[in-house]
């Protein structure tokens, strides 16, 4: 069983940066793949970026592809989104999510799900 907590969120000026942050509970973080998903009001959820248990592996989706970084430590069972050159369209809410089974953009295979923290970027 693993609890996610996301944290960072918060009212930003387009061209501005955030940095999320996602704590898990349990001792078997390192096992796990991470992702970052995100859900504007009205659309689907879709997905962000993914980091492999060990962090050596990450993929991102084009949209924020060179704006976004992904990173995790096992150490602290923490991941994190680092945000720059944010766009009004990148205002979602922003999930974290954690996969037994590897690094994939697929929602359906996250076994758990954070909360979620609101990123608004303002135009």
């Amino acid at each position: 069983q693993v609890q996610l907590v996301e944290s960072g969120g918060g009212l930003v000026q387009a061209g501005g940066s955030l940095r999320l942050s996602c704590a898990a509970s349990g001792r078997t973080f390192s096992r796990y793949a991470m992702a970052w998903f995100r859900q504007a009001p009205g659309k689907e959820r879709e997905f962000v970026a993914t980091i492999s248990s060990s962090g050596s592996t990450t993929y991102y989706a084009d949209s924020v592809k060179g704006r976004f970084t992904i990173s995790r430590d096992n150490a602290k069972n923490t991941v994190y989104l680092q945000m720059n050159s944010l766009k009004p369209e990148d205002t979602a809410v922003y999930y974290c999510a954690a996969n037994s089974n590897g690094a994939t953009t697929t929602s359906r295979w996250y076994n758990y799900w954070g909360q979620g923290t609101q990123v608004t970027v303002s135009s």
